[in-house]
């Protein structure tokens, strides 16, 4: 099976599945001499794992990373560092009914033609249960990062929708509630919206924004590897992840270039930033910030109608436990991804200006 390395400097492959003994991943091109801060990989973990409050899946693990190689004495050795994360919680007789059964809109039905076979536990490798190598990862790559900020929320779920810029928003509010949106009054419908939508039995889905600050002018190229199409590509990748737009996105399509153009100030910023501190695939020094608009999860507590392997009309009803909704766990995943890129343009404009 292909697909399971991202990068091109700094490299994370994965391997595992959601209810086998562990999952992890190798990460390659972490420089050395990189003091690992193993507090932070774990709260990042944190923010991630399930069972975290009443509006996520009770699924119960630790996330507790165990790193094997590539880190000696707490820094890091220029070698590869590999690392998993044991599985602890599985109920894998929950899906025992789903076995031979497609879910409307999963990826049961495309993994079973592509290959010709899948592990319906817990959704085996395309479970979300993978993105927990990412977020290890990720923290990896913020560290070695250092002044570069990342910061994602949630900005809307259905039709409970932030409308300031998030110039405006208290981003140190974030955490301050389980579904991760700075702003409390929407915040508090968003997790009664949340807690009505599973217990009937269904899912919900929404938006989670990403801001980048101190990001150095330069990173990222002019033609085929744009900085904002590497960002798409790696936002798209998560799990339920269905659009992406930054800057301005779809918004700025229904404008003029007169209001739309960003106009420079003396220091270099601009007032509206509708380039969302990219311009030509390069980053421009200002701010990055892009949207990422999640799906509402496919596995259901309600029936409804579907097929099996063998074609035949069926009904198809989730047992166990699992999100109503995917945002609040998918927060540290949007920043995790974005670090990964960035790392990935960073190393690279280190090593182009060793070469000259």
């Amino acid at each position: 099976m292909a697909g399971n390395t991202f990068g091109n400097l700094f490299k994370l492959t994965t391997f595992g599945e959601s209810h086998g003994v562990a999952i992890g991943g190798i990460i390659d091109g972490c420089p050395s001499g990189l003091s690992i801060n193993f507090e932070k990989i774990q709260y990042e973990l944190s923010r991630r794992k399930p069972g975290q409050s009443s509006i996520v899946t009770q699924r119960r693990e630790d996330d507790f990373v165990i790193f094997f190689s590539g880190i000696f004495n707490g820094i890091t050795t220029g070698t590869p560092i590999g690392f998993f994360i044991y599985n602890r919680n599985q109920k894998s007789i929950d899906y025992e009914h789903i076995k031979s059964i497609y879910r409307p809109s999963h990826s049961d039905f495309t993994y079973d033609k592509k290959y010709g076979l899948r592990d319906y536990r817990g959704g085996g490798r395309y479970s979300a249960r993978e993105t927990v190598c990412r977020v290890v990862a990720g923290s990896i790559a913020k560290q070695l990062l250092k002044d570069i900020k990342i910061i994602a929320y949630v900005s809307s779920v259905e039709y409970f929708s932030l409308e300031k810029n998030y110039r405006y928003l208290n981003l140190n509010s974030i955490e301050s509630n389980p579904v991760r949106c700075p702003d409390p009054d929407i915040s508090s419908k968003m997790i009664d919206l949340i807690k009505k939508v599973r217990k009937s039995g269904d899912s919900v889905g929404g938006v989670i924004s990403c801001v980048i600050k101190n990001v150095p002018i330069g990173l990222g190229e002019p033609i085929f590897n744009k900085l904002h199409a590497e960002l798409a590509s790696a936002m798209l990748s998560i799990n339920a992840a269905k659009g992406f737009e930054s800057g301005s996105g779809f918004s700025g399509s229904q404008k003029w270039g007169y209001n739309h153009n960003d106009i420079f100030n003396v220091d270099g910023n601009t007032k509206k930033n509708f380039s969302g501190g990219i311009q030509g695939g390069i980053s421009n020094g200002i701010d990055i910030y892009f949207r990422v608009a999640f799906k509402p999860i496919a596995t259901l507590m309600s029936t409804q109608r579907t097929i099996d392997k063998n074609e035949n009309i069926c009904l198809s009803k989730g047992k166990g436990r699992h999100d109503p909704c995917v945002l609040p766990r998918a927060v540290p995943i949007v920043e995790s991804m974005a670090a990964l890129v960035l790392a990935d343009y960073w190393l690279y404009g280190k090593l182009t200006k060793l070469c000259i």
